[in-house]
């Protein structure tokens, strides 16, 4: 007889944690740590040059994925990586009261990113074992929502925080106190795991390593066989041409004092305009990206979902010219280019489905896809500071308009949802509805 112990977690008690500890630490890499080494004086092309490396962690991730699969159980993969995370996160914390606290952070921000990376393959994979094809569609929304959640959670509260804190610490005291909190925020959640989420075994743990890496290699032979490969892998990475260099920019263009160029807004302040307006901006514009995209089919809709992720960068032109001082005017213009950030990515994440991902591998492949993907994001991120730096903020806002015409001009050329041949039409695609931001 079952007993109540037995009985299997109800979804909603863990889905939402899982997602939260899942966005908390990527946001935390991916946009906090510019922001927090601003504060601290550090150079913009040296900002842009670490904490792009770092990111490089979501790109091999897929490399080592199929090993976790000797692991007996993902519930503990989770769970362990949720912890390392954030001991990892508290470790930062530590390291800016020291005076090499650059190289250190950016160490430790490493630890973040490779936990953090391996995380998210094992919470993608507990999530599609424990739930069947009807509940994964059921609380889908719940899954992409609370990975979401975490955008606002950093940018928002967060960074508001350190901008409160700034006014009276030392911003490295400041940013100590906030990276201690986002550490046992992150330690917290994988206490709360450990707890809610079902002990789903993995089902291959048995196999060896030696036939885990020969399928690994298949994998990686058959993703390059496809047809036109390289031509979409060229489209996937110059598609974030131009969001590369603005999302990393961007922000530290918010926070540069006004004698130069830059609009010399407070931590607090860049919290409120991002956290607030921008990312439910951002989350609007994804959702009617994807019915814009439903309604016209990828190959009518890439063009315009292109431009409209490209266009609103004219917000951060306008800015970098007229300088306003009104909030409200910049609020709104960081809004109108979020909105369109949203609009526009549901465009690439479609592509890599519906054109990469199909065949054989057709989940191992939309994983590769997403490492393309997230490399085109690193490659240009790492590079914006050093192109910032020479061209100045204006110049540089209108160099990121030109960097979105290749991608355009490639639209008329790459492949648009036929699947190579061979394909499965089915295959699955459960697990696949996280936009991944960065």
């Amino acid at each position: 007889m079952r007993t109540e112990k037995d009985q299997p977690q109800h979804p909603m008690r863990w889905v939402p944690s899982l997602y939260l500890a899942s966005g908390m630490p990527f946001y935390a890499v991916a946009l906090i740590a510019g922001l927090m080494y601003k504060s601290m004086g550090v150079p913009n092309d040296q900002i842009a040059h670490w904490t792009g490396l770092v990111g490089l962690a979501w790109v091999f991730k897929s490399l080592w994925s199929p090993f976790l699969e000797a692991a007996g159980s993902k519930k503990m993969l989770v769970v362990l990586f949720q912890l390392i995370g954030g001991a990892a996160l508290g470790l930062v914390a530590v390291s800016l009261q020291l005076s090499m606290y650059f190289a250190i952070s950016i160490a430790l921000l490493g630890v973040v990113a490779i936990a953090s990376a391996t995380h998210d393959i094992a919470c993608d994979g507990l999530y599609m074992a424990s739930l069947n094809n009807k509940q994964q569609a059921t609380y889908a929304g719940w899954q992409g929502a609370f990975f979401n959640a975490a955008k606002f959670l950093t940018l928002g509260p967060m960074v508001y925080l350190a901008g409160y804190l700034e006014k009276t610490l030392a911003p490295a005291q400041a940013w100590t106190i906030i990276f201690a909190i986002m550490g046992v925020l992150l330690f917290g959640l994988g206490l709360y795991n450990s707890w809610s989420l079902p002990g789903t075994k993995n089902t291959t743990s048995k196999a060896s390593m030696h036939s885990i890496f020969v399928t690994l290699q298949d994998v990686i032979i058959e993703f390059f066989k496809k047809p036109g490969i390289w031509l979409a892998i060229t489209f996937i990475i110059l598609f974030r041409a131009a969001e590369g260099q603005i999302q990393t920019i961007g922000p530290l263009f918010l926070r540069e004092a006004r004698n130069l160029g830059g609009l010399g807004l407070t931590t607090d302040q860049v919290g409120i305009a991002y956290g607030t307006a921008g990312t439910i901006a951002f989350l609007g514009g994804s959702v009617l990206g994807g019915y814009f995209a439903s309604w016209l089919g990828l190959k009518r809709a890439l063009p315009w979902l292109i431009l409209a992720m490209n266009t609103p960068n004219l917000a951060f032109f306008f800015l970098s010219s007229s300088l306003p001082e009104s909030m409200t005017v910049i609020t709104a213009a960081l809004a109108f280019e979020m909105f369109g950030y949203g609009f526009g990515f549901v465009g690439l994440i479609l592509f890599i489905m519906q054109v990469v991902a199909p065949g054989k591998y057709q989940t191992a492949h939309y994983a590769l896809g997403t490492g393309v993907m997230q490399l085109g994001f690193v490659l240009f991120k790492t590079i914006s500071g050093d192109i910032q730096v020479s061209l100045g903020y204006k110049n540089f806002f209108i160099w990121v308009l030109l960097s979105a015409i290749p991608v355009l001009i490639l639209t008329r050329f790459v492949s648009h949802g036929d699947a190579p041949p061979g394909a499965s039409k089915s295959g699955e695609t459960e697990g696949l509805v996280k936009t991944a931001d960065a």
